[in-house]
């Protein structure tokens, strides 16, 4: 064999470096795709801070206190999954004031939506019940109503002035009708 020139074998180690960074370059690609597979959604971002602070704004009054009462929907303290009495049937309407002018003309410029309605009326059917028997409480967004035979906790759609309602039992229907004047913070946009 011929004796190899000293660029031959520079050509060699070129070529020797070269492979053995392809070598390695691999080796490094098959451990990031093995770390990738390891990583999951959790893994996106920015790393978490050891240290965790705690937020002012989630800081309970009393330790014994499991929640706030913001934090409790409103009626739900009548809700009694072990009371076996039936909810009774009801129905909700929704009532507006409409005069000669309103259905004539349209000079108010009511229309027909639930947005120009004023009032809400809810019938309920308790047959086989005495008006001395029913008990009504009526929160802001909430109806709760209790007889021997029924029991009905109502979320209202629209919130409404508990103090100015009104309710009539008639006793030839068997039926309650409840009448609820509605809260509508933006009546001086939606009703001229």
């Amino acid at each position: 064999m011929e004796c190899l020139g000293v660029s031959s074998v520079q050509s060699l180690q070129a070529l020797s470096a070269l492979l053995s960074t392809q070598q390695q370059q691999q080796q490094e690609e098959e451990e990031d795709e093995e770390s990738c597979a390891r990583l999951g959604p959790g893994h996106i971002g920015p790393r978490p801070k050891e240290d965790k602070e705690v937020s002012t704004a989630y800081v309970k009054k009393n330790s014994k206190d499991i929640w706030s009462e913001e934090e409790v929907a409103e009626g739900s303290q009548y809700d009694d999954f072990a009371d076996p009495r039936p909810q009774p049937e009801y129905e909700i309407i929704l009532k507006q004031s409409v005069g000669t002018e309103d259905l004539f003309l349209g000079l108010n410029g009511k229309d027909p939506s639930s947005m120009c309605c004023e009032a809400m009326l809810v019938k309920i059917k308790l047959p086989d019940t005495k008006a001395t028997d029913v008990v009504l409480d009526v929160k802001e967004t909430f109806l709760d109503l209790r007889t021997p035979k029924y029991k009905l906790g109502l979320h209202l759609p629209h919130p409404i002035h508990s103090q100015q309602g009104k309710a009539q039992f008639f006793t030839e229907r068997e039926e309650l009708e409840v009448t609820l004047l509605m809260k509508r913070p933006m009546d001086f946009i939606n009703m001229p």
